[in-house]
C-alpha cells in the first residue's frame, strides 16, 4: 500500500498541489498536517502515519523538507521505516529506498548528518576554549562526594560484594565520573603505598 504524507507550515498554506501529487502517486491513504514542525511533538499526523506503515508498504512525500526538519531527522525517519519494512520515496529529490541510488543518496545524507554534528562539537569546543582563555569558563562543578564514603561503596565493589551499577547508584555518579574517580583513588593510593 502507498501511504502519503502531506504537510504545509501554516493553516493559510494550500495543500492542493501535494494532494495532487499523492493522487498522482497512488497513495491510498493520506496523512495530511498543517504544523511548522520544528519538533516531532508538533506533527501528530506524521507519528499516526509512523505507526500506521506495515511491511511492504512505500511512504511517498513530495520533498523531503515535507517529512523531516534536518538530515538527522529524516535518517531516524528512515531507519523507523526500514526496521517496519517500509520503504520511502521522496519525489521532488528523486529518492527511493528501493533502489540502490536511493539507499546511495541516504548515505551520503547519513555522512553529512555526521559532519554537521562533528562541526556543531568543534565550535562548542572552540567557543569554551576561548572563554576558558579569557576566564570566563570554569567547567562543571566537581561533584562533592564524602571520600570515606567512596572507600567504603569502593571496597564493596573491589570485592564484589556489589555490582559497579550499584555503585554508581549508591553514590548518584555516572559510569564515566565513577571510573574517573575509582582510577584516581586507585593511582593515588598507590602513590602512598
Amino acid at each position: 500500500m502507498k501511504v502519503g504524507y502531506i504537510r504545509v507550515s501554516t493553516e493559510e498554506q494550500n495543500t492542493e498541489r501535494q494532494e495532487a501529487l499523492m493522487r498522482e502517486l497512488g497513495a491510498e491513504k493520506v496523512f495530511m498536517e498543517k504544523a511548522t514542525g520544528k519538533t516531532r511533538k508538533d506533527r501528530t499526523q506524521l507519528e499516526a502515519m509512523l505507526q500506521y506503515v506495515r511491511e511492504g508498504d512505500v511512504v511517498v512525500a513530495e520533498s523531503i523538507s515535507r517529512i523531516a526538519r534536518n538530515t538527522k531527522d529524516l535518517l531516524d525517519i528512515v531507519e523507523r521505516l526500514e526496521y517496519k519494512g517500509v520503504d520511502f520515496i521522496s519525489k521532488k529529490e528523486a529518492i527511493d529506498t528501493k533502489t540502490p541510488s536511493g539507499k546511495f543518496m541516504l548515505t551520503v545524507f547519513g555522512a553529512i548528518a555526521q559532519l554537521e554534528r562533528e562541526y556543531i562539537l568543534d565550535r562548542q569546543r572552540e567557543g569554551i576554549e576561548i572563554a576558558r582563555q579569557k576566564g570566563k569558563y570554569k567547567g562543571r562543578k566537581p561533584l562533592a562526594i564524602d571520600g570515606d564514603r567512596f572507600m567504603e561503596v569502593y571496597v564493596r565493589w573491589k570485592s564484589g560484594r556489589i555490582k559497579g551499577v550499584e555503585a554508581m547508584r549508591e553514590l548518584g555518579l555516572k559510569p564515566s565520573t565513577f571510573y574517573r574517580r575509582v582510577r584516581e583513588y586507585e593511582d593515588g593510593s598507590r602513590g602512598h603505598g
